[in-house]
């Protein structure tokens, strides 16, 4: 267990300069597996899962060096020996996404049945093994483990998903570029980091249309090039640092170059009272005095945040904005449409003095505008509640304590640091 001890009260002030996103760069290290010419990747940033996957690489006979200091990745395929054998890592979910590469290299792939993540509920793979059995492959259960054969070389496929998941549309894109002829998936995810992916995808030498949209198209590929390329900003840690600056009665600017990502997240901070400025390259939010809750037009209706797949507010920024709720004046009622297990840490905000009511797996109200005392609280295993937590910490006079804050170390490795320079006193204890 680590805890994480947090003395607040201050407003946060300064400039941050927030680091890629874990969703852009986990699925673009497992798609490398595809090309056997040299790869850079830049700005990768120095968290669990990258190591794990930097260890499965290595086990397979890959030559990888990662600067962690200058956070650069560099990949070379081609030394796979094709008897290698390795088992993919347990203890993350971007692991489904290597299955493609190692169908194709090695003729099979081992993934143990239970695949780990944050919390959040239940995470089903059936959508990635209909993927796989659509571009040829043979699933089987060997003891605990999934096994994935490779039978033949697949012919390009058409799928409509049930649900805009999101790794299954980058195992979709991935597999497609292994098959002979286009493929098409219908209502596919369309987050910016699976965009991302495909940028990078574009780079090596893939043929993508429809980008961004709920319908794609992938021509099969086999001479992929050298690619250099840097990950942008993480959009979800470019809303955290202004949601701490909102939450504090801070000021905090964050360099951000996709401003035309923001557009439903900056009005969403409107509806607490918070304004967001994008200039030259920077995304700035000067806080109020006082977070008070927007009254809707239309009076009898509480105002209400909804999150769900994208161009939806993200499910992953939900609890920055209950956090807001939390300490903004008014009522506001948070839906998460994409988990049933998302709100149960609703709980712990009882600890600090607030007021919640959840009224179903997927449904919250915040009355908030309370006045807030430190506590000590206990994360569940998901990434942006630990931040939701040590933001109503951040906001409170007096020393508060998160325990099994690690998930904030899986996404941001630079997190604390960059919030200790801004004006809150923070310190892990293992």
């Amino acid at each position: 267990m680590s805890a994480l001890h947090v003395r607040g009260g201050q407003p946060l002030v300064g400039k941050i300069e927030p680091s890629a996103n874990k969703n852009a760069v986990l699925p673009v290290l497992c798609a490398t597996l595809l090309s056997d010419a040299p790869i850079m990747l830049r700005n990768v940033p120095e968290i669990t899962d990258v190591t794990r996957i930097h260890s499965f690489f290595a086990d397979l006979g890959s030559t990888v060096r990662w600067d962690k200091a200058a956070k650069t990745f560099e990949i070379d395929h081609s030394t796979i020996s094709p008897k290698a054998k390795a088992k993919l890592p347990q203890a993350m979910r971007a692991s489904i996404m290597m299955i493609p590469g190692l169908l194709m290299r090695l003729g099979e792939a081992r993934l143990e049945h239970e695949v780990k993540g944050c919390t959040l509920g239940a995470r089903e793979i059936d959508p990635h093994v209909q993927v796989f059995k659509a571009f040829g492959a043979e699933t089987s259960y060997e003891g605990k483990d999934i096994v994935f054969r490779n039978l033949h070389k697949a012919d390009g496929t058409r799928m409509w998903l049930e649900y805009a998941s999101v790794t299954t549309t980058e195992n979709f894109i991935i597999s497609a570029l292994t098959a002979k002829g286009t493929s098409q998936i219908v209502n596919a995810a369309c987050e910016p980091h699976v965009q991302e992916m495909c940028t990078f995808l574009e780079l090596m030498g893939a043929t993508i249309r429809g980008k961004g949209t709920s319908m794609v198209s992938i021509d099969g590929c086999t001479d992929f090039k050298p690619v250099d390329y840097t990950f942008v900003e993480d959009f979800h840690e470019v809303a955290t640092f202004m949601a701490l600056a909102a939450v504090t009665g801070g000021d905090i600017a964050v360099r951000n170059t996709r401003p035309e990502d923001f557009m439903l997240i900056d009005r969403t901070f409107e509806k607490f009272g918070a304004h967001v400025e994008h200039k030259d390259g920077w995304s700035r939010l000067d806080a109020p005095e006082e977070l008070v809750v927007q009254q809707n037009f239309t009076s009898h209706l509480t105002t209400k945040v909804e999150a769900a797949p994208w161009p939806y507010i993200p499910a992953d920024l939900l609890p920055i904005f209950i956090a807001l709720g939390v300490k903004a004046r008014g009522q506001t009622m948070f839906w998460n449409k994409v988990y049933e297990g998302g709100l149960t840490w609703h709980t712990e905000l009882s600890l600090f003095g607030a007021h919640t009511l959840l009224c179903d797996p997927h449904r919250l109200i915040t009355f908030g505008g309370s006045k807030l005392v430190p506590a000590t609280v206990t994360s569940p295993y998901i990434i942006r509640v630990a931040i939701a937590m040590l933001m109503v910490a951040a906001s409170i006079d007096g020393e508060s304590t998160i325990l099994d804050a690690d998930p904030i170390r899986r996404a941001h490795p630079n997190f604390t640091d960059n919030i200790d320079s801004l004006g809150v006193d923070v310190r892990w204890e293992n």
